[in-house]
């Protein structure tokens, strides 16, 4: 199974392998620093002669914590099933690749690590040949808004293209009932001796700026009312103000999801996670369901059992879409609930029932800008191309991991830009 170009967690992740491959030594190396954020931009010329950028094509990294790595970049984008960094090189682009370090941080303060990334390029570049500018899930929406900023602010972004690669532009979706439940196992356990850090990151995850921002429907607390975060709320004013998306690029977008409206088989209202152990006996995640539905009930030892309910979200976990990324570096490979299966065996030190691990995390319709993933009708629907904001798309063949790198979609990408 493929390898994510994104990956939520990396091999600095407790019981984590350590990465399958090193990346090769970059051709430069820039440290991009803002007053608000920073970041590191790694370089690979076209060819081995080169000292400066002839057809620079920037690509950002996208939403984790802590720092982008490199190595887990490169894995992605080379060593699946199409190796799309050397695509570009053959044909006589330079890749930049384009790292935060801290991915969580908000995505308007990363958008001025790649504005300084851009401005760079254009510095260090050879000729007149226009920039593309783009990036992965999270990653597209921050170059989405530096460029839209820049153009905002009458500079000159030198860019032809902008490219996103199954980025959330209508917003992403993790489970309620996942998120409720981090923040469960954090409340109770989140001060556990040598356990209680890594207990707690997932939580400390769900609440960071970046994933308020992309996520549709969020909740900051167990008992809290699931709907779009004040973050998300600043973030799409902000993008409104710029313009909402840059006016002068082609803009191309790719999903990892089908655009037929076939949906992935997961049924809504089932069980995905059930514990059976002594500290969370009787504890189970749904998938979601339409209406008013209870989608979770956490159970610990000695308390009352805590309903997690939810009102007006659709039955989006088997919506067409990119599938929540599993992590390659850990054992079984846990993605949404895959994760939530993941905390419960580390506290009850047996593995509990897992259904699904991977349900939708972007759908298509938000990957292409086609339509809101708050209507049912839309997300299980076949895209229409014409309501699409982006000027040209496509989409994969089967709903597959979120930010795989595949040849159908690398293809494409490669043959745009040529």
């Amino acid at each position: 199974m493929s390898t994510p170009v994104v990956n939520i967690w990396d091999a600095r992740t407790p019981g984590a392998r350590s990465t399958s491959s090193k990346a090769p030594a970059s051709d430069a190396t820039w440290r991009l620093e803002s007053s608000r954020a920073q970041g590191t931009a790694w370089v690979y010329y076209s060819s081995p002669e080169q000292k400066h950028l002839r057809r620079p094509v920037i690509l950002a990294d996208g939403f984790s914590m802590g720092a982008s790595s490199l190595d887990m970049l490169w894995d992605g984008l080379e060593n699946g099933q199409y190796p799309f960094v050397s695509k570009l090189r053959e044909q006589g682009f330079d890749v930049i690749l384009l790292g935060f370090d801290e991915r969580s941080a908000s995505i308007l303060d990363n958008a001025e690590v790649a504005i300084g990334c851009i401005r760079k390029a254009i510095a260090e570049r050879e000729g007149s040949a226009k920039l593309t500018v783009g990036g992965f899930s999270m990653g597209g929406l921050v170059t989405r808004y530096a460029l839209a900023k820049m153009e905002t602010n009458n500079e000159e972004h030198e860019t032809s293209t902008y490219l996103s690669y199954d980025t959330p532009h209508r917003g992403a979706w993790l489970p309620i009932a996942v998120q409720a439940f981090a923040h469960f196992v954090k409340d109770n356990w989140g001060d556990t001796p040598n356990y209680g850090e890594h207990l707690s990151r997932f939580s400390h995850m769900v609440n960071s700026p970046a994933a308020r921002q992309l996520l549709r429907w969020h909740i900051a607390t167990v008992g809290a009312e699931a709907g779009q975060d004040q973050e998300r709320t600043d973030f799409l004013e902000a993008l409104e103000r710029v313009g909402t998306w840059p006016q002068r690029p082609r803009l191309l977008g790719v999903a990892n999801g089908v655009g037929t409206g076939v949906g992935n088989g997961i049924p809504a209202g089932t069980p995905a996670m059930i514990s059976h152990g002594e500290h969370l006996g009787g504890t189970h995640l749904d998938t979601q369901a339409e209406g008013n539905a209870v989608v979770a009930q956490l159970c610990k030892a000695g308390d009352r059992p805590i309903d997690i309910t939810t009102r007006a979200i659709p039955d989006i976990d088997g919506a067409p879409g990119g599938l929540f990324p599993e992590a390659a570096l850990l054992p079984g490979r846990p993605a949404n609930f895959g994760t939530a299966a993941m905390l419960v065996e580390l506290l009850e030190g047996q593995a509990p029932e897992l259904v699904y691990n991977a349900t939708t995390f972007v759908p298509t319709v938000s990957a292409v800008a086609t339509g809101d993933i708050d209507n049912r009708d839309t997300l299980y629907s076949k895209v229409d191309r014409d309501s699409s904001e982006l000027h040209d798309f496509a989409c994969a063949g089967d709903n597959q991991g979120h930010t795989v790198m595949t040849e159908e979609l690398g293809q494409w990408i490669v043959d745009q830009l040529r």
